[in-house]
Formats: C-alpha cells, structure tokens, sequence
C-alpha cells in the first residue's frame, strides 16, 4: 500500500495533498460498503465502514499515526464527543432519582467488568502494568456504535433507552478512569493520592468545559430556533472548540461534551429536537470514525501468543457485563428478559476504547507494545461483532420498527419505493 502511494505521489498533485484524495476515496467506499450490507443482509452500515477499514488497514495504509495525535486524535475526539454530547442531551438527571437502581446496575457492570478481565489477563500471565490498562478498555462500552445500530434500525423502546444510559455512563468511567491512570502512569512513583488528585483534575477541567458548553448554549436556544441550520453551526463549532481545549487542558474532550449533554438537559429540560443539519454532519463523522478506528485497530502486530488473551479479554467481558446488568436488575424495572439484551447490546467497543487505549499505550512505556497487542484486535473484533450483537438484541427484543432484511421495491434509508433517491 505505502509504494502505491509513492508512486502515485510521483505525478499526482492535488491541491489538498494526496492523503485528502486517499481518505475521500476511503469514505466513498465506505459508503457503498455500508449501504450493501445493510440492504443485502439487513446488519447494520457499521458492518461495511468497519470492513473497509480492517482491509485497508491489513493493506497497510499509514493514513493514522499510534498512538492517536494531531489531526487523527483530533478527529477521533470530535466523532466521539458529538456523539455523547447528543448522548448527555437525552440522560435526565432526574430520571436517576426516580430509578436509582439503574446507577447501581451501571456500577455493577462496570466494576464487575474491570475486575474479571483483570483478574483473567493476570491468570494468562500477563504483567499487572498491563493488565490494569486493558481492564479499563474493557469497562468502555461504545455509545458510537450502538447509536449507529439503534438509527438504523429505528429501534426505540426500555431496551433501547436502558442501554444507551448504561454505555453512556460507562463511557464516563472509562474516560475519567483512563486519562487519570494515564496521567498518574507518565509520573512513576505517585500513590493512591497522586491517582485521586489525577482523577480530580481530569472530572474538574471536564466539567468545566462542560458547563461552558451547556450555558453557552442554553443562552442559544433562547434566542435561536432548535432546528435552525445556525443552531447546527454554532453547536458543532463550540464542541469543536471544547474538544481542542479539553484534553490540552488536563481534562478530556469527549467526557467535556458528554458532562455538557448532560448539563444542557439538566438547565433545559424541554424537548429539542436534535438538528436535522447536524445530523447529517454527525453521521459523515461517525462514518470518519469507524473507518479510522478500524484502520488503526488492523495495523496491530497479530500474533499467535497474544490470541488467547485477546479471545479471553473478549470473553469475559461479555459475560461480565450481562452478569453485571443482570445483578443489578433488581428493583430497576426492567424485567429479566429485558436485562438480558440490555447487556447484549452493550457488548460493542469502539472509538472510546481506543481512546483509552491509545492515552495508556502513550505514556506505558514498556508495557505499551503489550497493551497495543491486546487492546486494539480486540476493538476490532468487538466493532464488528459486538454491532451484529447489538442489531439482534434490539430485534428479539421487538423494538425496532423496521424488518431484518427490506421488502422487494423498497427503499429503507428513505421509505421511498423503487430506486434510491
């Protein structure tokens, strides 16, 4: 892939520079990718971004530098931080009050999460200075992905509801978590005090932002329609602008965003409708988003060794996390059933796992060729899978709104019948 690119860069000059022509080329394929799978199989579009990647990647292609920095960290961050931002918008605090019980089935998967692959990963030998890091990967569900499957398939209902609140949170565990661990592991020698303070400053400069976000914004819609293509720019650029800050600041961009949804909702708690303009932005970045996290994910050193702790990390953490959500079902209203494909449908990893990944890899000196080994075919495999997974949750539970496979003649991106427009 690197010498086609070379000689390709002999003669070809466009004015954007030739990664801009590769990564277009990219996404096209993408698209097309994602729209036969969906319409040949009835599996999410996921699916087919993450394919095109995975093959380009395998191919080769050095379009993202490992660990994430610059232009594709910056990416990455955005994908991410949109998505949760819209995430926090539709999580009422005051819900948690009326149901406690779902903060502690939250709490209960991800700790049980945590210290299963931990607990695992030590018993396949493998150094605790890595085994932490990849526990806290583990704990990051993927609002990302599961978003993408829950639009594609129109789902809504309690199953829908209690797994986008129970990735989101676990998002926000994994985000404070990673970079506190991150920070306290670039400064060797700190204890449990120099870890809280970490995890002080990371929760403190993210709330910061976050609150910024939400007021600045909630100043907007005072004055500004929801739905208005204005409402769109300025909402895409001040997240834009708070991912750039965030992480440069000490704190974390997509966690910024995610605590702004949340206090954007909190201080306005009437309906808005998510902008239509925006949302078209969003879906190219998520497109971005797993195409790129694919890529980087394929260009790990697969090896024989490390496949049993990569199918052992995947492993536990699906039946830590349906364990988990199933021990804290009681009293959550939701019944057993329901708990069951709640935690089917948290089994996807993605952006945020990489993320955390890469901040661990970054500063674990020598235990980051280790954690990079394990960490990102696992996120690989659990994109792909852990959509597939999700997309038959939402159907068995009976909430999407949609068939599996489209009827002869119909268009299922549009509803219109014959051709796609």
């Amino acid at each position: 892939m690197n010498e086609l690119m070379s000689f390709w860069a002999q003669w070809l000059r466009p004015s954007a520079g030739l990664p801009t022509v590769q990564w277009s080329l990219l996404l096209a394929a993408a698209t097309v990718t994602g729209y036969l799978v969906q319409r040949h199989t009835g599996l999410p579009k996921v699916v087919g971004y993450t394919v095109v990647g995975t093959v380009v990647g395998l191919l080769g292609f050095g379009g993202v530098a490992w660990p994430l920095q610059g232009t594709g960290l910056f990416l990455v961050e955005l994908g991410v931080s949109v998505v949760l931002f819209e995430a926090g918008g539709r999580l009422a605090l005051r819900w948690f009050r009326h149901n406690p019980m779902v903060l502690v089935q939250s709490l209960a998967e991800s700790a049980l999460t945590y210290v299963a692959v931990y607990y695992v990963l030590r018993w396949l030998d493998v150094p605790a200075a890595a085994a932490g890091p990849l526990a806290l990967v583990a704990v990051a569900a993927s609002p990302t992905v599961l978003v993408r499957v829950v639009n594609d398939t129109r789902a809504a209902g309690p199953v829908t509801d209690r797994a986008t609140v129970l990735t989101t949170l676990s998002s926000l565990y994994a985000l404070t978590l990673g970079s506190a661990q991150a920070e306290v592991i670039g400064r060797p020698g700190s204890d449990w005090a120099g870890a809280l303070f970490s995890v002080l400053v990371v929760l403190g400069v993210s709330i910061a932002g976050g609150a910024v976000l939400a007021l600045v914004l909630r100043q907007a819609l005072r004055a500004m329609s929801p739905t208005s293509e204005n409402t769109s720019v300025l909402l895409l650029a001040l997240i834009a602008a708070c991912t750039a800050l965030a992480s440069h600041m000490g704190g974390s961009a997509p966690l910024a965003a995610l605590l702004g949804g949340m206090l954007l909702k909190h201080i306005h708690p009437r309906p808005w409708a998510w902008p239509r303009q925006l949302g078209t932005a969003s879906s190219l970045l998520n497109m971005l988003l797993f195409v790129l996290v694919s890529t980087v994910a394929a260009q790990a050193d697969w090896s024989g060794p490390v496949a049993g702790a990569v199918l052992a990390l995947i492993a536990v953490r699906l039946l830590a996390k349906a364990v988990g959500v199933g021990l804290g079902n009681v009293g959550s209203g939701a019944s057993w059933q329901q708990a069951f494909w709640v935690g089917c449908a948290m089994t996807p990893m993605s952006a945020i796992a990489l993320l955390v990944a890469s901040q661990l890899t970054a500063q674990g000196g020598d235990v980051g060729p280790m954690i990079d080994r394990i960490a990102l075919p696992a996120i690989l495999l659990m994109e792909v899978l852990g959509a597939v997974i999700a997309a038959v949750a939402v159907y068995r539970a009976g909430e999407s709104s949609k068939p599996w496979m489209p009827l002869p003649g119909r268009n299922t991106n549009n509803g219109e019948t014959g051709r796609e427009s």
